[in-house]
């Protein structure tokens, strides 16, 4: 059975308070399980993959934090079906999300949990991103809510990352030794001029990899890849651990490849049965994971 995306949601700040990761999270959350129609108690386990939060926090994890933020399962001793409901934090930068749908299929494939939740979410440690102009991420969240299909077919194929033998041309890192009082609310973050265009080149790479240790026809495959942007929902910033629900939820609500037919020339709306995520972070790394909905 093939590990499927029953429902995806994302989150911004409302504006009227500093932005917070555990909201944000926990609206994408509870989104995700209004869309799917299921309850908060039904979720096995929460994995939390964003990189930045308000204040520069680390501990505790986000993911208990999350987790109480949307009611999953709070005491295992009183309810302890259908899930006990166990949370934790996997930081991987950009390609975080892909690399908790790799723990999420080895859940799934054992009977660990029937659903699984990931949460992404970034907010400026000042908690406004909108209010630093050197700051190149949107405060934004995302949530993926994972379930077993009965179509073998559907679902997630295996998840593949790669490292590029060159320096990384992206660091986000607090700088302890000028952050003086105003620490916690301050972030570093340095890229390379041509960061776009080496960031572009290096995911068609890892594309072209997978795509051929697969064999899988890119003509045929809509890539879901970095290039997502935020300017839709009014963000401000580019979408970093929450790019690949955003590019899904893009996807999935009408993106089309305009072929042409021969005789007119028109532009013709054609749907893809597959989709290709491609993300790329610091490190370099990319990860890619082929997926194919229900019903395609």
């Amino acid at each position: 059975m093939g590990m499927v995306i029953t429902a995806a949601a994302t989150a911004l700040p409302d504006r009227s308070a500093p932005a917070s990761v555990v909201d944000l999270a926990g609206r994408a959350a509870r989104g995700a399980l209004a869309r799917a129609q299921v309850p908060a108690s039904s979720i096995g386990t929460l994995i939390n993959v964003g990189v930045y939060r308000e204040h520069n926090t680390f501990e505790p994890a986000m993911a208990a934090l999350v987790q109480k933020e949307v009611g999953i399962n709070l005491d295992y001793i009183a309810d302890p079906e259908p899930a006990a409901g166990f949370s934790f934090d996997l930081m991987n930068g950009a390609c975080g999300v892909l690399g908790a749908v790799q723990v999420g299929q080895a859940l799934l494939d054992t009977g660990s949990t029937e659903r699984l939740l990931i949460t992404a979410a970034d907010v400026h440690p000042g908690g406004d991103a909108q209010g630093d102009a050197d700051y190149p991420y949107a405060d934004l969240a995302g949530a993926l809510l994972l379930e077993r299909s009965a179509d073998p077919d559907a679902g997630f194929g295996p998840v593949r990352h790669y490292t590029a033998d060159r320096p990384t041309d992206v660091e986000g890192y607090l700088d302890t030794a000028t952050m003086g009082r105003h620490g916690r609310t301050t972030i570093t973050v340095r890229r390379r001029p041509d960061h776009a265009v080496r960031r572009a080149e290096f995911a068609e790479r890892a594309a072209a990899d997978y795509a051929r240790e697969f064999g899988i026809d890119l003509d045929e495959t809509l890539v879901i890849g970095p290039s997502t942007t935020a300017d839709g929902l009014g963000a401000q910033g580019e979408p970093h651990t929450a790019a690949p629900v955003l590019g899904y939820l893009t996807a999935m609500d009408g993106a089309r490849h305009d072929d042409h037919d021969h005789e007119d020339d028109h532009p013709v709306e054609r749907a893809y049965d597959q989709f290709l995520f491609v993300s790329v972070g610091a490190g370099p790394s990319a990860a890619c994971a082929l997926y194919r909905p229900e019903g395609r």
